[in-house]
């Protein structure tokens, strides 16, 4: 993938060199602090951690896991979910910030925001179709189990996308 240049003043610029080269991504790189990647590193794990372990929880459930724990009252938890979701985006993005130049070039890490959006939007159809709908607790909306095992799938694949940058991609 080629890198997108602009003009600023005299001299062309890499916009993803700009970024890496910034404050924050300067920062996130290379200070000694606690407070720098390793930080964003351990945001970006609890993040997914609330993402993907809620979403889970309420899939398997949907397919049956769990069947004495009611399932209508766990659509409280997408408030959770979505806290996660921003909890990682936000850490991803700073994390992104310290290597930018490294990250645009990467097939792979495409692949994972691709993934991750369709993962979202299969979690969204979940939170419509099954805990904004009316059904009786014995029986789910039509679709709702194919729909889980979607969502079980994408998130499998993100997650794994996400591991396999450190390794292929770079």
């Amino acid at each position: 993938m080629r890198c997108v240049w602009r003009v600023w003043g005299t001299r062309p610029m890499n916009i993803f060199l700009d970024i890496q080269q910034s404050v924050p991504g300067t920062f996130i790189r290379e200070s000694p602090s606690i407070l720098a990647y390793p930080t964003f590193l351990f945001l970006h794990t609890v993040g997914l951690g609330l993402l993907v372990g809620t979403g889970i929880a309420i899939d398997l459930r949907i397919l049956g896991a769990g069947r004495e724990t009611a399932l209508k009252p766990m659509g409280k938890f997408f408030s959770l979910l979505m806290v996660g979701f921003w909890i990682s985006a936000i850490s991803g993005a700073a994390l992104w910030m310290a290597d930018a130049q490294t990250w645009a070039k990467d097939v792979v890490f495409y692949i994972k925001l691709g993934l991750i959006v369709l993962a979202m939007l299969s979690t969204r159809l979940i939170r419509h179709r099954v805990f904004q709908s009316s059904w009786s607790e014995g029986s789910l909306p039509a679709g709702s189990q194919a729909l889980a095992v979607c969502s079980l799938i994408l998130w499998t694949a993100a997650i794994t996308a996400g591991r396999l940058t450190a390794y292929i991609g770079k």
